[in-house]
């Protein structure tokens, strides 16, 4: 149901008066199309969406959905929180062609296992569901028993696995994960590794400045070319990593700014703009490519 390969959770530019900028949004899902990204992912945490108003998430929404369409591959939606009937209503509230919609952990409350599940047990039936998993920002870690038990729910057909390492856990998950469940590495720094044993693709925010190097990072692990993978797997680590210097999109789109890609580098608060050191650090990565 779901593909392999590299999935692109597309930033939200702003213009110079704070609105959406739909055409550079636009431009930007085309592009990472192009570059062989397999899927578009909407309204994620790399989107803002947190300081999104309805009326944006809607506009934005459609933007990566006509392309989407467009292009023929999969849209992945950002959508719950931890109030678990509000999340139920979100995901009704999806409009019709959503591949799969990517449903966090619950932040914040810190469930125990048995409230997890039922959490995604109660959300299931309106979309196909991803579990992004995520302890960094939710506090609450998932065992691999819990993501397997998870794996056994009906409608839910996959993870988002950006645990912060590659730990016991994760081999556990990838050895003994059932056939169908999709694991696609969220961790950018870490997506060369997690392919190596055996993870489907990544959902990727650095992929916004080199999907095709991402993309055939992909394919070499998957056809068992290991020594191009490993030369492209540090490579893009070290990309990642200037990236990521600085929170979640502010380097990203400090970066597309500076090449032209999009009109401006707005964040919005509690974001801050990139810092020079940053911004320098990740340009001086991709002049390397």
């Amino acid at each position: 149901m779901l593909p392999t390969g590299v999935l692109v959770p597309l930033i939200t530019p702003f213009t110079a008066d704070d609105r959406v900028d739909t055409a550079s949004l636009e431009r930007l899902a085309r592009d990472v199309l192009a570059g062989g990204a397999v899927g578009l992912v909407a309204l994620g945490t790399t989107a803002e969406a947190a300081t999104l108003t309805v009326d944006e998430r809607a506009t934005v929404l459609s933007v990566c959905a006509r392309v989407a369409d467009e292009h023929g591959v999969p849209l992945i939606v950002g959508c719950g929180s931890n109030d678990t009937a509000g999340s139920a209503k979100a995901l009704a509230e999806l409009p019709d062609g959503v591949a799969a919609a990517l449903v966090p952990v619950p932040p914040f409350t810190r469930p125990t296992a048995d409230g997890v599940l039922a959490h995604f047990a109660a959300l299931a039936g309106p979309v196909p569901l991803i579990v992004y998993n995520v302890p960094y920002r939710t506090g609450l870690e998932l065992t691999a028993e819990t993501v397997l038990r998870l794996a056994g729910v009906p409608g839910v057909v996959g993870t988002k696995h950006s645990a912060g390492a590659l730990d016991g856990e994760t081999v556990t998950l990838m050895a003994e994960r059932p056939a169908g469940f999709t694991v696609y590495g969220g961790d950018d720094v870490l997506i060369s590794p997690l392919l190596a044993i055996g993870a489907d693709g990544g959902i990727l925010a650095s992929a916004h400045l080199d999907t095709r190097g991402f993309a055939d990072l992909v394919d070499a692990w998957h056809t068992g070319d290991v020594a191009r993978a490993r030369a492209l797997g540090h490579r893009l680590a070290r990309l990642a990593a200037a990236l990521f210097a600085e929170p979640n999109p502010v380097v990203v789109k400090a970066v597309l700014h500076a090449l032209g890609r999009i009109a401006t580098p707005a964040v919005r608060l509690p974001l801050l703009p990139v810092s020079a050191a940053a911004l320098a650090r990740a340009r001086a990565e991709i002049d390397l490519r």
